[in-house]
């Protein structure tokens, strides 16, 4: 198994855990193993069409996994895996 952190605004959708350990040998495994055991991170983390939202990255030991092999990428149980999505704001 890996561990998956969790961000804080994730929490409340993950039983309000800060790491996981999911099983799987891809990082699209272990995401399904995710929002299998806590459905409601699903819409959080996926859009309508089953694809990653543009606005979620996801690390692989500080790797963004788009600069891998996405979500095909490997995991190895040694891994972690970061959620991290996008911040928008700012200040006038």
């Amino acid at each position: 198994m890996s561990a998956v952190r969790i961000p804080p605004v994730l929490r409340s959708s993950a039983g309000g855990a800060k790491q996981l350990e999911v099983d799987g040998a891809t990082v699209g495994e272990i995401l399904d193993g995710l929002v299998g055991a806590h459905p409601a991170l699903r819409d959080q983390l996926f859009g309508a069409d089953g694809s990653l939202n543009r606005f979620v990255n996801i690390y692989l030991n500080d790797q963004d996994i788009r600069y891998l092999a996405d979500q095909a990428t490997p995991v190895d149980s040694r891994d972690t895996v970061v959620i991290l999505p996008a911040m928008a704001g700012g200040g006038a």
